[in-house]
């Protein structure tokens, strides 16, 4: 492998990474001066708003901005976009989870700790140009995920969470590990571009190393299961009802997106797409969770869990997109993604705001505990059922455009049976959301355990969630700012 000289200047590109690691330490000082959860969660979103800022400066051309570092990371359009996904995502959980634990006796700090270093793996994978930096950056996510599982410990349902997932993701990644060594042991290379180079020069004579194909193929499983994919689904249902609500929201935007991120810069660097079966895995995996993952949420009266079934279709309708294998299906999977981690974020959001004053009684996870909030917080109701339409994909929201964009693209590849899976899949989901819509609206309750604080919309989670919806409409109804995503979330000519 050739290596490249590192200097100062080809740090730059990571300059949010490093901001946002600066950050960590900082808080990691300040829990040790004092234990405050409002210090300790300022801070880091002070720090997540510098790393912000700088990023919007590179993305504008205001400082240096693209390139490769060393032979590991890539920073290029398709790495921005999906670098301001994540911070934009992370700083909507980071608000959210400052309200949900102010109420904890202890141990509210690490949170923050763990967030920070889960958001920084985060935004080295979407630059990972290598299978090394692939598998440190997926660890640097996945190993504080296991504490932010289990955080609230009081609850057998978080230990649980955290226990399924440190068990089941430590399998995922051993057979991506014995992936990755199949593929060196085949190509002789680690680079994704250097093992696309190999590939593409003899192409017919790597069709014929089951070695290759049996790597690509573990690597494609272990990633299905970080996706949630059938048939890798299962730990999901278990792992949201258990997560702490703010840790659902994370675990179904910034880990979702990043690891999207880095199967795409996988799948197409390394030209896995051009193996004739892995392409037949990824379409019979995208079809799968569109049926399954909508058929099996039809049967949830927990919402967590609801979502999690639902997160799984919408990854269906992504590896659709991404099986379809056209010129602007990178852009299309970058930006259904990210339309999809900010509905995610509003329908978290306001479980996260129902839950969070109400510890005793466990979070506002059933569907019975939001029978006819209407009537006693309507704006919150406004909020969630836009962000139902939203996934449901009804038109004027941006989970809307995101269908539209992923159905053209399947069309235009000629896969016909996946474009009907979409729409199936679609349909079957409008009874669930509709569903939990039509009980917002019921009889409440005589004795409702679950309701929001009175100034819900004037804290930092209400304010976050409302600007949350008020762009999923805004993008919904004037959807220009969609097509110049994907024209933009692309990869460069940098190698």
């Amino acid at each position: 492998m050739n290596s490249i000289p590192l200097d100062s200047n080809m740090l730059i590109p990571l300059l949010p990474m490093l901001i946002l690691s600066l950050t960590t330490v900082v808080v990691m000082i300040a829990i040790a001066v004092k234990r405050s959860n409002m210090v300790a969660g300022t801070i880091s979103v002070v720090g997540l708003n510098i790393a912000l800022v700088c990023l919007i400066a590179q993305m504008f051309g205001v400082l240096p901005a693209q390139g490769l570092v060393s032979s590991l990371f890539v920073v290029d359009n398709f790495a921005q976009f999906n670098m301001l996904v994540v911070l934009v995502s992370s700083l909507a959980c980071f608000t959210l989870a400052y309200g949900y634990i102010d109420s904890f006796h202890d141990n509210k700090e690490e949170l923050y700790l763990l967030m920070l270093i889960a958001t920084l793996g985060a935004l080295f994978m979407v630059s990972s140009n290598h299978l090394a930096s692939f598998f440190i950056s997926l660890e640097l996510l996945s190993v504080p995920m296991y504490g932010m599982l289990a955080y609230n410990f009081s609850r057998s349902t978080s230990l649980e969470a955290g226990m399924k997932y440190l068990v089941l993701s430590a399998t995922a990644s051993a057979t991506m590990l014995m992936g990755m060594a199949l593929i060196y042991a085949a190509t002789g290379t680690l680079g994704f571009y250097q093992i696309g180079e190999s590939v593409a020069t003899n192409l017919m004579e790597h069709m014929s190393q089951p070695m290759l194909i049996i790597g690509a193929a573990l690597m494609v499983f272990g990633i299905a299961f970080k996706l949630s994919a059938v048939p890798f689904h299962t730990w999901t249902p278990d792992v949201y009802q258990g997560a702490p609500a703010p840790v659902a929201t994370f675990l179904g935007s910034v880990a979702k997106v990043a690891m999207l991120a880095l199967a795409l810069r996988f799948l197409v660097g390394s030209v896995t797409l051009a193996f004739p079966a892995i392409y037949t895995v990824i379409g019979v995996i995208a079809g799968l969770s569109m049926i399954i993952g909508n058929l099996l949420a039809l049967r949830q009266n927990n919402v967590k869990r609801m979502l999690s079934y639902s997160s799984i279709a919408h990854l269906g309708y992504v590896l659709a997109v991404i099986s379809s294998a056209k010129e602007h299906s990178l852009g299309i999977s970058s930006m259904y993604m990210a339309m999809y981690a900010l509905t995610t974020i509003g329908a978290f959001g306001v479980v996260t705001i129902m839950s969070s004053p109400y510890k005793n009684y466990g979070e506002a996870d059933d569907i019975e505990h939001y029978r006819g909030i209407f009537w006693q917080r309507p704006i919150l109701t406004a909020v969630l059922t836009v962000m139902l339409l939203s996934l449901a994909g009804v038109p004027l929201t941006a989970g809307f455009i995101s269908k539209f964009f992923a159905v053209s693209a399947t069309v235009a590849s000629g896969s016909w049976w996946l474009t009907a899976f979409i729409i199936i899949g679609s349909a079957i989901s409008l009874y669930y959301y509709l569903h939990l819509m039509v009980t917002l609206f019921k009889r409440p309750q005589d004795n409702q355990q679950h309701d929001a604080v009175g100034h819900w919309g004037i804290q930092a989670g209400g304010i976050m969630t409302l600007l949350v919806t008020a762009l999923v409409l805004y993008l919904g109804i004037f959807p220009k700012w969609l097509a110049t995503a994907i024209e933009f979330a692309t990869f460069n000519a940098i190698h």
